[in-house]
């Protein structure tokens, strides 16, 4: 049988065609991928709504978006999740997938992959997982952070989902036996296997020498982060006219959701720059009847006098070093694991909310894919418009709430430099010197 796309050549008479459906599997993933191709002026927006119907949106839009969300589901529910977004969205008129993973790996690689090859009735999938600009490479099919394999990295610790094998085809094995193919750097046509085509990647220029190698047929069907979502951006000519950044409060206000050591060294730089800090305790990010108590009117109203005198602030999900008090406190509630994950995320969105309603005015920065969709779901908001990035990684977003627009930087917890939050507050002019950051 015919992948689907070839069934579905035109769409509606007289209405453009949405030309590219990309599937995250968490929201700051679908920002940093997305924003690779609004970057450049083609028509993009995020949602979030995994049960969006695609034969909804708007004729203009060139690149669809969708946070599915399966980061943390059961291989079986991220599987049927991809299956269905792939199979509506080729028959509402897509010409293009990409499933875009985790730069690390994390998450149901195998499940997910295997869903948007059988979904799409296809006999290849083109999988490019590296992203050079963060130095997180492919060579041999084994991936590596930093020169490190991924599961030897940080994110082999990771305490909610950590990575333990760092050979691509190990991973993708552990959930389907769809076969897998690996290709090397010297390598000069795409051979036509079946089953999921893994090729090796070490810089931006071998990742466009790839998808150029592939071709606009090839790229039909393919999957990566957001390194090789910049290379097809390219090649399939997604553009228009590169955005302007726009004018942004000069103010930054942090929340942070992400345990990750990238994060926490970030937060460090920071204090030590002269940025408030504020670790919350834990009945303060677990329990959300502390959100109507005269305490929690008491602390916001301080945290947002604190924000507006200095212009820059940390909300920080993390015990302070060399505590275990949340730790304790979940041991004592009979709280899991996941448990923590969903009422942190959760509560941090709420009070994010509780801030804005109480009239903060800053330029929003929030680490972790979580926190963020926790804070858009808590102000009402299902659709995003990515702008540019202001750093590797660090997009700028706007949404609106109660007819005000707001900006926000997201952030993966794995991403950036340490120095990256006082250089966005000089950027903003939040800081002791500002500096011209552009989109």
């Amino acid at each position: 049988m015919l992948p689907m796309w070839n069934r579905f050549k035109t769409g509606r008479a007289g209405v453009p065609m949405v030309r590219l459906l990309i599937i995250a599997d968490d929201f700051t993933g679908a920002l940093d991928t997305g924003v690779q191709f609004a970057a450049r002026g083609a028509k993009t927006r995020v949602v979030t709504d995994p049960a969006y119907d695609f034969s909804r949106a708007e004729p203009e839009i060139q690149v669809l978006v969708l946070d599915a969300e399966t980061r943390h589901l059961s291989p079986e529910a991220a599987y049927k999740a991809v299956f269905r977004a792939v199979e509506d969205a080729l028959a509402a008129g897509f010409t293009h997938i990409y499933k875009k993973t985790d730069s690390a790996l994390r998450g149901n690689i195998g499940a997910e992959l295997s869903a948007a090859l059988n979904a799409a009735k296809a006999e290849r999938l083109a999988f490019l997982p590296a992203l050079p600009g963060m130095n997180r490479i492919t060579r041999g099919g084994v991936h590596f952070i930093d020169g490190v394999p991924v599961a030897d990295s940080v994110f082999g610790k990771d305490p909610f989902e950590p990575v333990t094998a760092s050979s691509i085809p190990e991973i993708i094995a552990a959930q389907t036996d769809v076969p897998v193919t690996l290709h090397s750097l010297r390598e000069t046509a795409a051979e036509h296997r079946p089953g999921i085509q893994v090729y090796d990647s070490e810089t931006e220029q071998d990742l466009t020498q790839t998808a150029r190698m592939l071709g606009k047929e090839g790229l039909k069907l393919s999957a990566g982060c957001a390194g090789f979502a910049a290379a097809l951006a390219e090649l399939l000519e997604l553009k228009g006219v590169p955005p302007e950044r726009p004018s942004l409060v000069p103010s930054l206000f942090v929340t942070c959701g992400s345990v990750n050591p990238v994060t926490l060294r970030q937060m460090e730089e920071a204090e030590r720059a002269g940025f408030p800090h504020v670790h919350l305790t834990p009945v303060q990010k677990l329990e959300p009847s502390w959100l109507e108590t005269a305490d929690c009117a008491a602390v916001v109203s301080s945290w947002l006098e604190t924000a507006r005198r200095e212009r820059r602030f940390i909300l920080d999900v993390n015990d302070p070093p060399g505590r275990d008090d949340t730790a304790v406190y979940a041991k004592e509630q009979g709280l899991t694991t996941a448990d923590l994950r969903v009422r942190i995320s959760g509560q941090l969105g709420r009070l994010g909310r509780r801030l804005l309603d109480g009239g903060l005015d800053a330029t929003l920065l929030c680490t972790g894919g979580d926190t963020l969709l926790a804070l858009t779901r808590a102000v009402g908001t299902a659709e995003l418009r990515p702008v540019c990035e202001l750093d590797t990684g660090a997009v700028l977003t706007d949404f609106m709430y109660m007819e005000k627009t707001y900006h926000i930087i997201s952030k993966s917890g794995g991403f950036g430099e340490p120095g990256l939050f006082v250089r966005l507050a000089r950027s903003l002019g939040a800081g002791e010197q500002e500096e011209d950051t552009e989109c």
